[in-house]
C-alpha cells in the first residue's frame, strides 16, 4: 500500500469513528481495554479510552510502515546520517548500549571517566551543592530527571540555572557557600549566550579559586582553559548527539554526583531496554509505535492541535516541560526532508503538570471547554514511600480523571441525582445543563510499577522513540532545530542597542519598544 492509500485509510476511520460516542463504542465492544492495551513487563500503555479502534489502529500501523518507518529506524540505529539537514547520525541510543557507537568514538571510557568524577566529588565530601549552568537540553533533561529521582540523591544539593534573567542566578547562590559549590557549565560549544552569561556570573560569585571549583561539558577545550576550566574537569561528547537527547552522555553529569554512578547506570539501563524493545518488536506491538500512532491519529485524523501531559507522581512535574522540548523543537516543522510543505498537520502543543494539582487548575477546560484536548496521564501502581492509603487516593484521582473524560455524566443522569439529593425540579431544571459533562473526550493511561532509575530511564526512551516515529510520517526531520535560530541571531543585535545606547536597526514596534525601555530605565 502506498502512504497516500494508507492515510485515505485513516480517514476514513476517522470519519467513521468521529461522532460515535466513546460511551457507544465501549457498549458495543466491553473488551475493548483487552484488545487496547499493551505491555513491556510492568509497563502498560492504555490505549481504550481513545476514539479509535481495533480497525482504524490497523490502519495507522499500515501507514507506519507505508511511509517506512521501520526502514528509517534501521538507518537511524546503523548510524546512517538521518539528520539530514546537519549531515549527521542520531546516535544518542549508542550512549546507553542500545546501539553501536561510530568506530573510534570511545562511549564507555568517557562514560567511565565521567562517573569516575561524580563518584570522587561524592567520596571527597567537599563539595555540598553543585550548580549546573546550561539551557535547553543542557538543562531540562538533568534537572528533571534530578527531581523525579529525589529519593536516590544522595549526593551533593542539585541546582539547575538556566534562564538569562540575573534573578534565577541570584536565587540560586543567595544561600549557598561558594567554597563547598562545585558548577558544571553545559555548554558543547563553550559559546551559547545565556549559559556563558551565567557562567560569568558564577565564576565572579566563586572568586578568585573559581577554576579549582568549576567543571564543563564541552567539546571546545581551547575556551574551557581560557575560563579557566583545566581539561582534567572538561568532559565531552559527539555531534551526534542532538542537545535535547544529551542526558544520557556527559550532560547527565550534575545527576550522575547527585544519585551515583550505579543508580545512573541504571537509569541507561532502563532507556536501553526500550531501545531494544523499539528496534525489535513488530509494530502492532511496538510501544513507540503504538504510542506514536495514536498521537497521529489525534492530530491528523481527530484534528486535536494539542495534547496534555498529567503525571500523577509529583516527581515527575518537570516531564512535561521535557516532552515539551523533546516533541515540539523535534516535530514543529512545516518543511518535509525533500524540501516540500508538509500536506499535515505536525508537532501538536504539549503542556501540563503533575496531578492532582492539574484538577484544580485547567482541567475545568479539558472536561467542558469547546475545544476536545487529548490527555495522557502517567501513574506508578507503587509509591516510592507514601503511605498506601494516600497513594490510592492519587490513583483514583487519576482513574476518576479518565472516566470522567471518557463517559462524562448526561442530563438524565444529572436531574436524577439531583432529584435524589432534594432538588426541586426548577433548581434541576436551571442548572442541569451546568452540570452535564459532555464526556467524549480521550486520553491514555501509561502506566508502571514504580519511579525508579530504571523505570524513568525506559519512559524517556519511551517518549524519544514516539518523536521519531511521528517525525518519520510526517516526513519532517526530528534532529534539527533552526526555528530557534533566527531569534538568537536578532538578540545578538540587540544587546549592543540595550547595553550601549547604539542606535537600533529594527522595525518601528521594536524600536518604539526600545525607547520606552530606555525611558524606563533611567533614574526617577
Amino acid at each position: 500500500m502506498t502512504p497516500e492509500t494508507t492515510w485515505a485509510e485513516v480517514h476514513q476511520h476517522a470519519a467513521r469513528l468521529k461522532s460515535r460516542h466513546l460511551r457507544d463504542l465501549f457498549a458495543e465492544d466491553p473488551t475493548r481495554f483487552d484488545s487496547l492495551h499493551w505491555r513491556l513487563d510492568d509497563l502498560l500503555i492504555d490505549a481504550s479510552k481513545e476514539k479509535l479502534d481495533t480497525s482504524a489502529l490497523a490502519a495507522l500501523i499500515d501507514l507506519a510502515r507505508a511511509v517506512g518507518v521501520e526502514v528509517r529506524r534501521d538507518a537511524m540505529f546503523a548510524g546512517e546520517a538521518i539528520n539530514e539537514t546537519e549531515g549527521r547520525a542520531v546516535l544518542h541510543m549508542a550512549l546507553r548500549g542500545g546501539a553501536d557507537a561510530p568506530s573510534g568514538d570511545d562511549v564507555a571510557g568517557t562514560l567511565d571517566r565521567f562517573l569516575a568524577f561524580a563518584e570522587q566529588i561524592r567520596a571527597e565530601g567537599q563539595i555540598t551543592d553543585v550548580i549546573n549552568i546550561g539551557i535547553g537540553g543542557s538543562d531540562l533533561g538533568p534537572a528533571m530527571a534530578a527531581r523525579a529521582l529525589a529519593p536516590d540523591c544522595d549526593g551533593p544539593s542539585l541546582h539547575y540555572v538556566s534562564n538569562v534573567d540575573g534573578a534565577h542566578m541570584a536565587d540560586t547562590v543567595a544561600r549557598l557557600d561558594p567554597a563547598r559549590t562545585l558548577v558544571i557549565v553545559a555548554s558543547k560549544t563553550f559559546t551559547t549566550l545565556e549559559t556563558m552569561a551565567n557562567a560569568q556570573l558564577a565564576k565572579d560569585w566563586m572568586g578568585p579559586n573559581a577554576g579549582a571549583q568549576m567543571a564543563a561539558v564541552s567539546t571546545n577545550l581551547e575556551g574551557c582553559a581560557a575560563f579557566g576550566i583545566p581539561e582534567s574537569r572538561v568532559f565531552g561528547f559527539w555531534d551526534w548527539v542532538g542537545g535535547r537527547y544529551s542526558m544520557w552522555s556527559s550532560i547527565g553529569l550534575s545527576l550522575a554526583i547527585g544519585i551515583g554512578a550505579t543508580r545512573f547506570r541504571e537509569l541507561l539501563a532502563g532507556a536501553a531496554n526500550m531501545d531494544q524493545h523499539f528496534r525489535s518488536a513488530p509494530l502492532a506491538e511496538n510501544l513507540p509505535v503504538l504510542l506514536a500512532v495514536i498521537g497521529i491519529w489525534r492530530r491528523n485524523a481527530m484534528g486535536c492541535p494539542t495534547v496534555a501531559l498529567i503525571s500523577y507522581d509529583q516527581r515527575l512535574d518537570r516531564l512535561a516541560a521535557y516532552v515539551q522540548q523533546l516533541d515540539m523543537e523535534s516535530n514543529g516543522k512545516q518543511i518535509r526532508l525533500d524540501g516540500t510543505n508538509v500536506k499535515t498537520a505536525t508537532g501538536p502543543v504539549i503542556w501540563g503538570e503533575a496531578g492532582t494539582n492539574a484538577q484544580h487548575s485547567f482541567f475545568q477546560l479539558i472536561h467542558q471547554g469547546t475545544d476536545v484536548i487529548p490527555v495522557d496521564f502517567v501513574a506508578a501502581a507503587q509509591p516510592r514511600e507514601a503511605d498506601p492509603e494516600h497513594h490510592a487516593l492519587l490513583l483514583a484521582n487519576c482513574l476518576a480523571q479518565s472516566q470522567a473524560l471518557a463517559f462524562g455524566r448526561t442530563a438524565e443522569e444529572v436531574a436524577q441525582d439531583m432529584g435524589a439529593a432534594g432538588a426541586t425540579p426548577e433548581e434541576v431544571a436551571r442548572l442541569t445543563p451546568h452540570r452535564t459533562f459532555p464526556g467524549d473526550r480521550p486520553s491514555t493511561t501509561i502506566l508502571h510499577r514504580q519511579l525508579d532509575p530504571f523505570s524513568l530511564g525506559r519512559l524517556i526512551a519511551l517518549f524519544e522513540h514516539k518523536v521519531f516515529v511521528q517525525g518519520a510520517i510526517w516526513g519532517v526531520n526530528s534532529y534539527d532545530q533552526w526555528g530557534v535560530e533566527l531569534g538568537k541571531s536578532l538578540a545578538k543585535s540587540l544587546i549592543p542597542v540595550l547595553r550601549d545606547g547604539k542606535s537600533a536597526e529594527a522595525d518601528r514596534s521594536t524600536n518604539g519598544l526600545v525607547a520606552t525601555i530606555r525611558e524606563l530605565s533611567r533614574p526617577s
